[in-house]
């Protein structure tokens, strides 16, 4: 069903007159973003949507009542990806003291096969600039050790902010277009890499040129897996339709989807679902991606310290022109 226009708390929220104003505006608001800038606005029954949320949240005196009711709402809208902090958690996501990096950590592993792993990453601006910095000093030391191709690992990339994890690995990507946003009317907001930093529609994400690459264009073996989420599935599609790129592993997780955030009135945070993820091929993504090659964890005990995926992935590298003979 087509979205209607967004009326804040008009009549179809002032049927509970239990509410008191200030809950009922509250949660009239966060409805209002929901309907506005939902990836599933075109979807959804709004008039349906709202009626049942305000039931939910009947006899609410303040917006701390109202959250569980915004919650029910966005797990409604069936993205699998809406989220929604209040005050508290907002806070706690967003303090950088409380928000330890785990940093990307790059290797030899041996013929010139670099390795770069690039968990993910979350919270304020000072989070993000640590790991960014770690992570670019990572790749500058493995590269000047001479490699001629590289093993990158999502494997641990979960989720979080991706604009830091395309600022270590810009160099690798490779300028220009990597992909694009595309929300519920079609429209694209691009993202692409200049001096091997990520540009969202042409504005930088603020960390500078990177060292460029030593080879310009080396071959890259992409390790995916079933924590690959959300930001991670970005890094992922980043990566699709880059030359001499291959992927190995298992099928991330299926949320290649892109959240914006929201601010409420008393410091909670929506974190909406608005757009879904296309490669710079133009593919539009849905679902779990698939590698190319999948290589499944073998469970048994013996096998605890085997790693099949990054085994076949240098072997593959090692095949690569550039890497033959080293």
């Amino acid at each position: 069903m087509a979205a209607t226009a967004c009326t804040g708390g008009g009549a179809r929220d002032s049927a509970d007159a239990a509410m008191a104003p200030a809950a009922r505006t509250y949660l009239s608001k966060a409805l209002d973003i929901v309907e506005e800038h939902s990836l599933r606005r075109h979807q959804v029954d709004w008039a349906a949507l709202r009626r049942s949320t305000f039931a939910q949240a009947q006899g609410a005196r303040g917006p701390a009542d109202t959250y569980e009711a915004i919650e029910v709402a966005l797990s409604r809208l069936g993205d699998r990806h809406s989220q929604f902090w209040d005050p508290a958690q907002a806070k706690e996501q967003l303090d950088p003291s409380a928000t330890p990096v785990e940093p990307p950590r790059s290797r030899s592993l041996g013929r010139g096969v670099g390795y770069l792993a690039l968990p993910g990453v979350d919270g304020a601006r000072q989070t993000y600039d640590t790991y960014v910095r770690q992570g670019r000093d990572a790749v500058a030391r493995t590269d000047r050790a001479g490699a001629c191709g590289w093993v990158v690992d999502l494997r641990g990339s979960t989720g979080g902010g991706m604009w830091p994890v395309l600022a270590v690995a810009g160099p690798l990507l490779g300028d220009g277009t990597v992909g694009a946003f595309v929300d519920a009317d079609g429209k694209k907001s691009v993202w692409s890499v200049k001096d091997g930093s990520p540009y969202q529609d042409g504005t930088s994400a603020g960390w500078g040129a990177a060292k460029p690459l030593a080879q310009a264009v080396p071959p890259v073996a992409v390790l995916t897996g079933r924590e690959t989420r959300s930001a991670g599935e970005a890094v992922v599609i980043a990566f699709h339709g880059r030359p001499h790129t291959r992927f190995f592993g298992e099928p991330t997780q299926g949320l290649p989807t892109g959240n914006a955030s929201y601010p409420l009135p008393d410091g909670a945070l929506l974190l909406l679902t608005g757009a879904r993820e296309a490669d710079r091929t133009g593919r539009v993504h849905d679902g779990p991606i698939p590698p190319d090659e999948e290589v499944v964890k073998d469970p048994r005990p013996a096998a605890r310290d085997r790693d099949d995926a990054l085994d076949a992935a240098r072997d593959w590298l090692l095949t690569q022109e550039g890497c033959r003979s080293s």
